[in-house]
């Protein structure tokens, strides 16, 4: 698959770092380094603007490194980008860590997937199928 992209940031475009990784990292397109206390928020530019197929999103995903060594991750958990947006990619970054964190220009903040998905229509119904589960929650499967 092809994706057209646009590059008006300082780096290069993204790329896989390693044969088997199933996402592109994104760069802080930034001029100075953006620094982040404990619970703070920040958007991030990339620099990066993209046009998705119909039928596909990108999924933006925090870096596994980040969170376990600094606690610097996505502030929405997984972000989408839908086929049909056209403005820059930008990355909600919060610091869930005890310790201030610096964000460098350049520096590798996050990560995007591209997926294939269907749209569905719903469908009202007076009851469900019955499952083992059925109205179980959370823990609830003994796992």
């Amino acid at each position: 698959m092809n994706i057209n992209i646009i590059n008006k940031s300082n780096f290069k475009l993204p790329k896989y770092e390693t044969e088997g990784a199933a996402g592109l990292d994104l760069q802080a397109n930034i001029i100075e380094p953006i620094v982040l206390e404990p619970l703070d928020r920040a958007l991030i530019p990339t620099g990066l603007f993209i046009s998705i197929p119909l039928g596909y999103e990108g999924q933006i995903r925090g870096r596994s490194g980040l969170a376990l060594k600094h606690g610097i991750t996505l502030a929405n958990g997984i972000g989408t980008i839908d086929s049909d947006y056209r403005g820059e990619i930008k990355i909600i970054l919060i610091n869930l860590g005890k310790e201030t964190y610096t964000i460098n220009p350049g520096d590798r903040i996050a990560q995007i997937v591209f997926l294939k998905y269907e749209k569905v229509e719903l469908k009202i119904v007076s009851e469900l199928d019955e499952t083992y589960r059925d109205d179980g929650g959370f823990g609830h499967s003994g796992y």
